[in-house]
């Protein structure tokens, strides 16, 4: 895909100069090198000039740009429909007499305007509403195509979100609502100092997620103002789009919803891919705090993982060797629990026991 942009840049930049050549060498006043020199200007400027609107448009969608063109046109019929009823107004009022001719047609321009305006704007504010169809016939996809992704809240004030779209693990196109960025740039005013700081690193991902040429970002103006709440309004534009949201909300499990929309949790997927401790393995644990039961001690792996250990609550602040008992899968993740090895308190036998049913949590 680079190759072929870039192909067609240098294609339209030769044209460029070419066509400006000749139409300055078509000129009968002047020299003619300095007519080739003009014209290879000329045409130097316009190839930047279309490189420009090239990086300008980049981040938007086809659908946006069609969209665009089908309120043009619905709005050119607005307008010429305002500046007839105008026209007629004008003639059956016999108004000709009082105001001059060029008030009248200052004031047919404005009505088409307004026309070409309004058409524009309703066609672009109520897009997800427009549906171009046969009667009584649905098309249907007859091969698969890959779905766009589509951040929420949630995923976006999440700083592991860069680092995982980083990984080019998600071939599809990241899809950022407008009425997202301006939710977090209304919460940066709150005074809530905890809302203050998720929004400020949800605003760093976004930074992060601009910086990735290849990640293909772009940028979803729709918006739905009878909507107040935020997930509602991703959750709609996702059915709209037929794409899939990408959420780090731990209530949202990754499935496929019955509006055949799929939530990709990066929760799960960051407890999916944590590292699996075998009983018998030796894992050197710093002790943190106190367990819930007696004797036990509690501490953490660099990626969060809780380790509880047996006979470890004589030990809190100190980097001792445990030996892996068993590995428990919760709904927080997984939890590794263990026998504490040390000189005066070597367990080797594994018969130290836990209750299976007691909760443990990460706090």
């Amino acid at each position: 895909m680079t190759q072929s942009l870039m192909f067609t840049r240098i294609l339209f930049g030769a044209l460029s100069v070419i066509f400006m050549v000749t139409y300055m060498l078509s000129y009968p006043v002047g020299s003619t090198s300095m007519k080739i020199l003009t014209g290879a200007c000329l045409g130097g400027s316009f190839t930047l000039f279309l490189i420009g609107v090239d990086t300008f448009f980049r981040k938007y969608h086809l659908k946006t740009f069609n969209i665009a063109i089908l309120g043009l046109f619905l709005g050119y019929l607005m307008g010429q429909a305002l500046s007839l009823i105008f026209d007629t107004v004008i003639h059956l009022g016999s108004t000709t007499e009082v105001v001059s001719s060029a008030t009248v047609d200052i004031m047919k321009v404005g009505f088409f305007l307004l026309g070409c305006y309004l058409g524009t704007l309703l066609t672009i504010r109520f897009s997800d509403e427009i549906y171009l169809s046969i009667p009584f016939v649905r098309f249907t996809q007859s091969t698969y195509n890959k779905k766009d992704l589509i951040c929420d809240y949630n995923a976006i004030c999440d700083p592991r979100l860069s680092d995982f779209l980083a990984t080019g693990v998600l071939n599809s196109s990241v899809i950022l609502p407008k009425f997202l960025i301006k939710e977090l740039h209304k919460q940066a005013e709150s005074g809530d100092e905890t809302t203050k700081a998720k929004v400020r690193k949800g605003l760093e991902v976004i930074k992060k997620l601009e910086s990735m040429k290849a990640l293909g970002l772009r940028y979803n103006e729709s918006d739905f103002p009878e909507m107040s709440d935020v997930s509602h309004k991703v959750a709609r534009l996702a059915r709209s789009t037929n794409a899939n949201i990408l959420t780090s909300d731990a209530n949202r499990t990754q499935q496929l919803q019955a509006d055949e929309t799929l939530y990709i949790n990066i929760n799960n997927l960051s407890n999916l891919l944590k590292p699996v401790s075998p009983p018998g393995e030796i894992i050197s644990i710093k002790i943190q705090r106190y367990g819930k039961e007696p004797k036990q001690g509690v501490g953490y792996l660099d990626d969060g993982t809780m380790v509880v250990i047996n006979n470890g609550g004589d030990f809190i602040g100190e980097q001792i060797e445990t030996q892996v008992i068993s590995v428990k899968q919760t709904s927080a993740g997984r939890i590794i629990f263990t026998n504490a090895l040390v000189d005066d308190h070597s367990f080797s036998s594994l018969g130290s026991s836990y209750d299976a049913n007691h909760s443990y949590d990460h706090e």
